[in-house]
């Protein structure tokens, strides 16, 4: 049954899931979970695997961005889907729920130790037809692809950020989405002067490369990390 829970295992998946930014009171953070459609048994596999098994596990979506990018692509109805930073593939499953029946999504990373976990559970979710995982780097590989997008995921390395967006936004077709992660990034970006490192820097300058943009309208949703969702006009 989707979204069953073993309540020993899911005590030692709380204390696993400590080292998350929340933004909200974690009881209401809770709550809003809670009030949230479950993860299939299968993301929630591999949400435990990730947390259990590999480093950085709070890079992974999790369960409530993870319902957003599928609700967020179940509305879009996407024939074609473009995810820039693929980590273990939870974001990837959790967009292709939306994919039309003839519908594809590539996913690029640059980490190849991750190349093997990730296809096992495209093969366990019965998706290999739809999902394509390219790895090497990004900035290489868009310029060779020649679908047009009509979702595309930004969750890669903060410093290319702008240089994904500029090599995909002339492209697009008009009503398609850009979704980027981690814009707040730990709430670093409301002390600039304090937070001088590079990636609260290049964060700030796509923030403001995005909200002063006139092909584009946006929303900035602080769920986890942020989220910037973009939509070509």
């Amino acid at each position: 049954m989707d979204g069953e829970q073993n309540p020993a295992y899911d005590l030692l998946f709380f204390y696993l899931k400590t080292d998350e930014m929340d933004f909200l009171d974690p009881e209401l953070d809770k709550y809003a979970e809670d009030h949230t459609s479950p993860e299939t048994t299968l993301l929630r596999e591999l949400n435990r695997h990730t947390h259990v098994n590999v480093l950085k596990p709070r890079m992974l979506s999790g369960h409530f961005q993870g319902r957003t990018l599928s609700m967020l692509s179940k509305i879009a109805k996407p024939h074609r889907i473009l995810e820039i930073g693929t980590y273990t593939g939870y974001s990837a499953l959790c967009l292709a729920e939306g994919l039309q029946e003839n519908g594809k999504l590539i996913t690029i990373d640059v980490n190849y130790e991750l190349e093997e976990l990730v296809k096992t559970y495209i093969e366990k979710a019965g998706l290999e037809h739809k999902i394509e995982m390219k790895v090497g780097n990004a900035m290489d590989i868009i310029p060779t692809l020649e679908e047009s997008f009509d979702i595309v995921f930004i969750d890669a390395d903060k410093s290319n950020y702008a240089h994904y967006y500029d090599l995909l936004i002339d492209k697009l077709p008009s009503g398609s989405l850009i979704i980027a992660d981690n814009v707040l990034w730990s709430g670093k970006v409301l002390d600039p002067i304090k937070n001088k490192d590079k990636d609260t820097q290049e964060l700030l300058s796509f923030n403001k490369k995005i909200q002063e943009d006139e092909r584009v309208e946006n929303v900035l949703l602080p769920i986890r990390d942020g989220l910037m969702v973009i939509r070509k006009k």
